[in-house]
């Protein structure tokens, strides 16, 4: 890959963080909490808020950047969930993804949308210092610094950067010579017009955003002082690193400065808060519910500290985010030369070499550790699928079936099973799969994963009506709706299809119709279809 392709693609990435950051702007000398009679909500619905949300998220989705495996979802989800209900609005709905980018990097959107960067999450030596990223990003959507700054500005502002992105896009797909230049001159130019508007986002919300984030941290369980810690190992190393163009300063950083002054704040904050479960007690008692009775006493448990994930969900994104399967072996080779590698990194590294086709010598080095944690998800669906390509089938299956009897309609092991059971291509397979994956429906399924495995598996099984809807929601979850329009509207011509098939159908045209529409009129259109 050449320096100027290694140069390229977070500079893309970046352009479409503009979009959401630079809309999240206000004047520098403003600091103080919503006010209760602003108009922002007029000028984007919470409807509109979330569309434009979802349509950024499939974007990225479309173009490479995201990060959708099953079961670093759940985990991220989890985490997010959690420190969503102990927010200051706990009835705003939010959407955790995960992005590829090795950049240490987070941020927040309308409609509650929150990116989080492999690289940020990589760099956390804890769950909570990951956690006091997502709880200061929480609060910019809390406080709804997002949405008024669009009130203050044009109200075609969002469908032109949407452009922007769109006219980047088109460059990157150029076959010329000088795509990649000018892509790369968009990018600049689009982050010379926004950068005096992202610090004054920066100087005006970030001390009211990290004074709720660490109050979120305290009200989750999770520890108030690492919000400061993360920063004040960050500021470490981007001093350490100063001059080095491989160690560049973190984008987390450029767009959120940490200075002395804000650590020492954020440690202040944290020693300030009473602990976990005093704080949690007065929260709940504050909090009165008029359909309660006042003499009601609420006994509610807070989950406290990590959720004992974090070190396998850390390994797992390690090899997911490499370039390829022999560069993250490659990665865990170097760890191993400077330290033996811990379980968690073992993982990573057995991992690494399913995807690499080493299956056997992954189950070799899983077995022990499944042995010795018994009720580890994250080992047992990884030794399941190592046994599986091993020829180990009846092991496979047996794990499989502890699993799902532990974990019923658990999307990553229903997921992850029916997986395994579609790449044998016979029909009794795909069913059995299908078995496991139609519980799921409604609930689990807007995620391009699930609409693949499900669309493969009714192929497999003769259904290929079910199989064209699903791959019409692959596509539409992936940033391609005109392509979903397409295919659904294709399947309407078959012959076969029954009422409840056709109703399905003509359910989703009358769905998807209106966002190609919204994506026409801003240019966005879909080149493939258009050639």
């Amino acid at each position: 890959m050449t320096s100027k392709r290694r140069f390229f693609r977070p500079a893309l990435l970046s352009a479409a963080c503009i979009l959401t950051l630079a809309t999240a702007t206000l004047p520098a000398q403003e600091s103080r909490l919503p006010d209760m009679g602003s108009s922002a909500g007029r000028i984007l619905s919470p409807a509109k808020q979330s569309e434009y949300g979802a349509m950024m998220l499939a974007q990225l989705r479309h173009y490479g950047y995201t990060l959708d495996d099953p079961l670093l979802d759940q985990w991220l989800q989890a985490v997010g969930q959690r420190l969503a209900a102990a927010s200051d609005r706990p009835e705003q709905s939010f959407t955790f993804f995960l992005l590829k980018d090795r950049q240490i990097n987070a941020f927040a959107t309308l409609g509650g949308y929150i990116g989080t960067n492999a690289g940020l999450i990589l760099a956390a030596e804890r769950e909570d210092e990951m956690a006091a990223v997502l709880g200061h990003e929480i609060a910019h959507v809390t406080q709804t610094h997002v949405l008024r700054a669009v009130e203050r500005a044009q109200r075609d502002q969002i469908p032109i950067l949407l452009g922007m992105l769109a006219a980047i896009m088109v460059a990157q797909q150029s076959s010329s010579s000088n795509s990649g230049d000018a892509a790369m001159a968009a990018v600049m130019g689009a982050q010379g017009l926004m950068i005096q508007r992202q610090i004054d986002y920066t100087r005006s919300n970030e001390s009211e955003a990290d004074r709720l984030g660490i109050r979120t941290l305290a009200r989750s369980g999770y520890d108030p002082a690492a919000m400061a810690a993360f920063f004040e190992r960050m500021q470490a190393s981007s001093r350490a690193n100063l001059g080095s163009e491989e160690s560049r300063l973190p984008d987390y950083l450029r767009t959120h400065p940490v200075t002395t002054t804000r650590i020492a704040e954020a440690k202040t904050r944290a020693e300030r808060l009473p602990p976990p479960s005093r704080l949690a007690a007065a929260d709940a008692h504050n909090s009165s519910n008029p359909l309660l009775p006042g003499s009601l006493k609420l006994n509610i448990e807070q989950p406290q500290g990590d959720s004992g994930d974090f070190v396998w969900a850390r390994e797992r994104l390690r090899v997911l985010s490499a370039t390829s399967p022999r560069e993250a072996i490659g990665e865990y080779e170097r760890m191993a030369r400077a330290k033996p590698l811990d379980e968690a990194a073992r993982y990573g590294l057995a991992l690494a070499k399913i995807q690499a086709s080493q299956a056997a010598s992954a189950r070799d080095e899983l077995t022990p550790l499944a042995a010795r944690h018994p009720g580890n998800r994250w080992l047992q669906l990884a030794l399941a699928e190592a046994e599986a390509r091993s020829g180990q089938t009846a092991a496979s299956e047996q794990r499989f079936a502890r699993l799902r009897a532990r974990y019923p309609n658990d999307p990553a092991v229903a997921i992850s099973a029916a997986r395994v059971l579609v790449e044998r291509g016979d029909a009794e397979a795909a069913r059995k799969a299908l078995a496991m994956l139609r519980p799921l429906l409604g609930h689990s399924t807007q995620t391009p994963a699930f609409q693949r495995i499900f669309a493969r598996a009714n192929e497999i099984a003769g259904d290929l009506v079910r199989a064209g809807e699903a791959h019409a929601e692959a596509e539409y979850l992936n940033g391609n709706p005109e392509r979903a329009l397409l295919q659904l509207n294709t399947l309407l011509r078959r012959p076969d299809l029954d009422y409840y098939a056709r109703a399905r159908i003509d359910a989703r045209i009358i769905a998807i119709t209106p966002v190609v529409e919204e994506l026409r009129r801003l240019g966005m259109n879909d080149k493939t279809l258009e050639r």
